[in-house]
């Protein structure tokens, strides 16, 4: 029942509440869609979502005037945040150039394991699956964590994303004191199984229990240089995947075209078309088992009301999204977290 919920002035009586609820509204223009920007890739991790489905075998459209003329159209339909990511964008520079000089608001999800010109303004967000020893199991790329740190240490733009599998937990303290000492920032990211994948990644109800242990561990060992929060935690290591808990808003998982990422979101393949019917952050990967970072950061996010009943829930609310900003947004700085309780996500209300 909605009756006893707070008046929203009520939720704000906080001033430190009234200044995050400030600061994060000021970007709620954001409106994302993801882009594929090459089929090809310098390395190979087991458990990759984009190798599966038939993404990989769209054509690849190299030309740049096409892709400039893509991103003019997706500014002129209210498109305002792009998501390069593909097989591996740093493959395509030129094309990341273009995708820059039209659409300056946007994050490359890159392995890092080759070096983006620092002309291109993006968020970086470079993916770490483990130590080196586990990198090269799982990617079969040797150094690769170090090859990481020296392409992206000090650099402004890059946010190092490890992905918790159910075999590195254990090696996660280890590589976080690393990224920590070359002073590079880090979040957090939870492996999400692709369609049909039943390899040693995919995750139980230990590791999963486990993972929110050692986030929270290293949040509060790191709390300047982990952009997380309790709140993240909790959503993204629940027995139950993103879609069960807040019901997701892309297209995949959503049929409405009424408002939302239901009407404006798309993710484009290599040959510049898409398809609505699988379009989601992520494609191809289970929906039971998605606890993705990059797809809670609109999931979560667009779930304001069913947050505003309890002061508590809205205080997490708002640290889930200041740290979506932090991660995804060029000179958002993060705040301090307002509500370090172990939150339950609210349920599905009326209204």
């Amino acid at each position: 029942m909605t009756m006893n919920r707070p008046k929203f002035s009520d939720l704000l009586a906080r001033p430190d509440v009234r200044a995050r609820w400030e600061k994060v509204r000021r970007y709620f223009f954001l409106r994302e869609s993801t882009y594929d920007m090459t089929n090809r890739c310098n390395i190979r991790c087991d458990g990759c979502y984009y190798y599966e489905g038939d993404k990989p075998f769209a054509a690849e459209n190299l030309s740049p005037e096409d892709w400039r003329s893509l991103m003019r159209a997706e500014k002129a339909r209210g498109i305002t945040y792009v998501v390069l990511a593909g097989a591996e964008p740093s493959l395509t520079q030129d094309l990341l150039a273009v995708c820059y000089a039209e659409m300056p608001l946007g994050c490359i999800a890159t392995n890092g394991f080759k070096k983006i010109p620092e002309a291109i303004g993006y968020r970086i967000h470079v993916s770490v699956w483990g130590n080196d020893e586990t990198s090269f199991k799982t990617r079969g790329a040797k150094n690769l964590l170090k090859k990481q740190i020296e392409n992206y240490r000090s650099d402004p733009r890059a946010v190092f994303v490890y992905t918790f599998t159910r075999d590195n937990i254990g090696e996660a303290h280890e590589v976080a004191a690393e990224l920590v000492a070359a002073g590079c920032p880090m979040t957090f990211n939870v492996f999400s199984s692709p369609v049909g994948y039943a390899g040693s990644l995919r995750h139980n109800a230990d590791s999963l229990l486990k993972t929110r242990e050692t986030m929270m561990a290293l949040l509060n060992r790191y709390p300047q240089q982990v952009l997380f929060s309790a709140y993240n935690a909790v959503a993204h290591t629940s027995d139950r995947g993103l879609h069960d808990l807040y019901r997701c808003s892309y297209p995949r998982c959503n049929p409405s075209r009424d408002i939302g990422l239901g009407r404006s979101f798309r993710q484009y393949r290599t040959d510049l078309n898409w398809d609505r019917s699988v379009a989601c952050c992520v494609p191809d990967t289970d929906c039971d088992d998605c606890r993705h970072y990059a797809a809670g950061s609109a999931v979560v996010t667009a779930r304001l009301y069913r947050h505003a009943g309890d002061p508590d829930a809205f205080a997490s609310w708002l640290d889930y999204v200041d740290t979506y900003l932090a991660v995804w947004v060029m000179g958002y700085e993060k705040g301090e977290n307002l509500c370090n309780k172990t939150i339950h996500p609210p349920r599905t209300v009326a209204g």
